[in-house]
């Protein structure tokens, strides 16, 4: 089973992968991968169970992991650069921690190596109880979800899932999947017995969140470095793009 990928830059610059977050999908990050693609040949992973690729019962970092070593080797690559954002950047540590030699740098957007204690019961329940058969547009959707959801943006990320097939809405994520699984997204795989990653490394973090500690980074990145991206929270990639990409590019392009 194939990884959905889209693909920006000419193949002959460096190779770049970006892994998007949990409900989230390549879709997501076209704006920052056009502009990254002037100097690198990026690879967009719908990752399992997102966006158009394959769904499958089993969603954790070992198994997501995998599937990146698997897209890598389908590719012909021998070594990329990673680059990953709250789930992705927890699959992109694993990878690292597990398959360091096809890593060449690894920058991680918002999210620490470690499990934390919220959950998204919330927020699948909420999609759950959307009445899919009486939904005409989306308006209707985001109006229903109002009252359990009430940040407009994440309401507005959370419907980019809700497609239209033979003129009925859908969820295009299994909501069942996403339940059984989300322990395992919140969660970090043990690490005991797990060299550290010495490689060059970057988390950039945004300033409002609280995702991050450095403490927590270090043990198993001890090369990286931390950047704060000021006015932004977890999704700094969206409230500061421009800041975030220039961040990027710099770390990237340096020896």
């Amino acid at each position: 089973m194939e990884l959905v990928f889209e693909e920006f830059g000419n193949p002959q610059h460096p190779p770049l992968i970006i892994l998007h977050g949990f409900f989230a999908s390549a879709r997501n990050w076209r704006t920052v991968a056009e502009k990254l693609a002037t100097q690198f040949h990026v690879y967009v992973l719908d990752q399992r169970n997102h966006g158009a690729s394959f769904h499958h019962p089993t969603m954790d970092y070992p198994t997501m992991a995998a599937d990146l070593l698997a897209f890598i080797e389908q590719q012909e690559l021998t070594k990329v650069s990673l680059l990953g954002h709250s789930m992705g950047g927890k699959v992109a540590m694993w990878f690292a921690l597990n398959h360091p030699s096809f890593v060449d740098k690894l920058i991680i957007a918002d999210i620490a190596p470690v499990s934390y204690t919220h959950c998204f019961d919330a927020t699948i329940g909420a999609l759950n109880s959307l009445p899919l058969a009486q939904i005409s547009n989306r308006k209707q959707a985001d109006e229903h979800l109002a009252t359990a959801i009430a940040e407009l943006s994440y309401r507005q990320f959370l419907l980019q899932n809700l497609v239209l097939v033979d003129g009925a809405y859908q969820w295009r994520v299994n909501l069942d999947i996403f339940q059984r699984a989300a322990p395992a997204i919140i969660a970090f795989p043990d690490t005991d017995g797990l060299a550290p990653f010495m490689g060059n490394a970057l988390l950039i973090a945004g300033e409002q969140s609280n995702y991050v500690q450095v403490e927590d980074l270090k043990p198993l990145f001890p090369h990286a470095t931390l950047s704060i991206v000021k006015n932004a929270g977890h999704w700094l990639h969206v409230q500061q793009p421009a800041v975030f990409i220039t961040r990027v590019a710099d770390f990237l392009m340096q020896d």
